[in-house]
C-alpha cells in the first residue's frame, strides 16, 4: 500500500501520455485484496469466522504485493494509489470491524457497535491522514498504527478464540477493548517503524535465511497465536518507544 502511494505518477503533469485504460497487473492484486475483504464479511455473516480471519490475512499479503508489482513493472499511477486506498478501507477498515461485530460485539448492544465504529472510523481517518502527508512524512516511520497491522490484531484475536473453541459472547468485553484500542491507535501520534530502510535486494549472511526459515516454521506450528503475538508486539513497540521518548524529554 504505502510503497505504491509513495511513488505515484502525476498523470495531470503528463497529459500527452495519458491513456484511456488502466494497468492490469498491479490493479489485479488490489482487486484480489478487495475481494478478500469482501469475502471476509460474507464469511462472518455465515458464522465462518476462521475463514473470515484467514481472508483478511490474505488481503494483507495481496496488499503488500500490489505496490511492489507496480514498481517492478513501472506501472505506478494515481488511479492505482486511489484504488488501493479504497481497497484498504474495505479490507482493513470495514471487514475486521464487521467480523468482530458478528463474532462477539453484537452481544454488547450499543457499546458493541460503538467499538466497531471507532475501529472503522479510525481506519478511514488514518488512511486520509496518510494520503494527505505523503510528501512530508518520514518514510522510516508510520504515524499511528498501520491499518493492516490493526486488522491483523483483530482478525488474529478472532482466529485464536475460534481455534480454541472460545465463544465470542464469553469474551465480548475483551473483544470490544481490543477493537476500540486498535481504532484509537490508528489515529494516534504514536510512531511505528515502517521497515522501509531494509534493503531486500542486498546480500545477507546465510544465517539470516536460516532464521527466516525458522520464523516461518514457528508460525506454521500455531498460525493464529503466533500471528496475534507478532502484531500485538508491533503495536506495543510503538507505545514503548513513545513512552521512552516522552520520559527522556
Amino acid at each position: 500500500m504505502d510503497e505504491q502511494k509513495n511513488e505515484v505518477i502525476d498523470l495531470d503533469s503528463h497529459p500527452h501520455k495519458r491513456g484511456r485504460g488502466i494497468y492490469l497487473l498491479p490493479n489485479l492484486f488490489t482487486t484480489a485484496a478487495l475481494f478478500s475483504g469482501f469475502y471476509a464479511v460474507l464469511a462472518a455473516m455465515n458464522a465462518q469466522f476462521e475463514k473470515a480471519a484467514v481472508a483478511i490475512f490474505i488481503a494483507m499479503i495481496l496488499d503488500g504485493l500490489d505496490g511492489r508489482v507496480a514498481r517492478m513493472t513501472n506501472t505506478q499511477t494515481a488511479f492505482g494509489a486511489e484504488y488501493d486506498s479504497l481497497s484498504d478501507m474495505v479490507a482493513f477498515g470495514l471487514a475486521p470491524a464487521l467480523v468482530m461485530y458478528e463474532w462477539a460485539l453484537h452481544s454488547l448492544g450499543k457499546p458493541g457497535w460503538l467499538a466497531a465504529f471507532i475501529y472503522t472510523a479510525g481506519a478511514a481517518l488514518r488512511l486520509a491522514r496518510f494520503n494527505s502527508k505523503l510528501d512530508v512524512a518520514d518514510s522510516n516511520y508510520f504515524q499511528g498504527l498501520p491499518s493492516p497491522s490493526a486488522a491483523a490484531i483483530v482478525a488474529a484475536s478472532v482466529w485464536v478464540a475460534v481455534d480454541n473453541n472460545i465463544a465470542g459472547t464469553d469474551v465480548a468485553i475483551v473483544a470490544g477493548l481490543i477493537t476500540g484500542a486498535c481504532g484509537l491507535l490508528m489515529v494516534s501520534n504514536v510512531r511505528y517503524n515502517s521497515f522501509k530502510h531494509i534493503d531486500f535486494k542486498g546480500k545477507v549472511p546465510f544465517i539470516t535465511m536460516v532464521g527466516i526459515a525458522l520464523v516461518f516454521a514457528v508460525i506454521l506450528m500455531q498460525p493464529p497465536l503466533i500471528l496475534f503475538a507478532i502484531f500485538a508486539l508491533y503495536a506495543l513497540s510503538g507505545l514503548v518507544t513513545s513512552a521512552k521518548s516522552y520520559l527522556q524529554h
